[in-house]
């Protein structure tokens, strides 16, 4: 049972969020909250997932989740936003965000959202990815987007090119005919050598470099 909390100031927003997480078997919504009450909130019950509104009143998403990354065992976040041009994209994405949706989100799509954040992929609305490709990283160019790649070994490009495309490390793992935990490791890696902290930020790089362009 994966175990999620919503974070939003609107109440109607965090019903209906939690309405739709609940009619599926293998999601749990544990707590809804607001930005003030979301740090203690999480702590309290360890969510595997926090789905968390980018802009509210009295605190804010991204102090909430420069907090939540702070702490020692941070659960997955998604920022959402009613803003496919928000300019907090980049600050969440430097913070770890694991993904953007829109709040409009088709609501049939939600429950694969959640799975696929709590597995390890990276979540990022159609309407919001053209303009975080375009945007975010605007002042490095392609061609050192492709520099940073060439860092990598030949499986770790692999392991970039589908993390890319939005795989969990499971998924990568059965695709790359390896182990679970050999691909976590392959993923800090990459990161580590891209200099980002998040497989959006990566995922991003791959697609300013390109590399999505090559098959599988």
């Amino acid at each position: 049972m994966l175990k999620v909390i919503i974070v939003d100031d609107e109440a109607l927003i965090r019903s209906g969020f939690e309405l739709i997480l609940s009619a599926v078997d293998d999601i749990e919504v544990v707590a809804t909250c607001d930005g003030v009450q979301a740090v203690r909130v999480v702590t309290e019950r360890r969510p595997d997932v926090v789905l968390l509104d980018i802009r509210m009143p009295g605190k804010d998403g991204l102090a909430v989740l420069r907090e939540l990354q702070a702490l020692d065992c941070p659960p997955t976040v998604a920022v959402l936003t009613t803003f496919d041009a928000d300019e907090y994209i980049a600050a969440a994405l430097r913070l770890g965000a694991a993904g953007f949706l829109l709040k409009d989100t088709d609501p049939e799509q939600l429950p694969h959202i959640v799975r696929s954040l709590a597995a390890g992929g990276l979540v990022l609305s159609d309407k919001i990815s053209p303009k975080v490709i375009a945007g975010y990283l605007g002042d490095r160019p392609d061609a050192e987007a492709v520099g940073s790649i060439r860092e990598l070994t030949d499986r770790e490009t692999e392991v970039l090119r589908l993390l890319a495309r939005g795989h969990s490390n499971g998924e990568i793992a059965a695709a790359l005919y390896s182990s679970v935990g050999t691909v976590k490791d392959q993923v800090s890696s990459v990161l580590a050598k891209l200099g980002v902290k998040s497989r959006v930020e990566a995922a991003i790089i791959a697609q300013r470099a390109r590399l999505l362009d090559d098959p599988c």
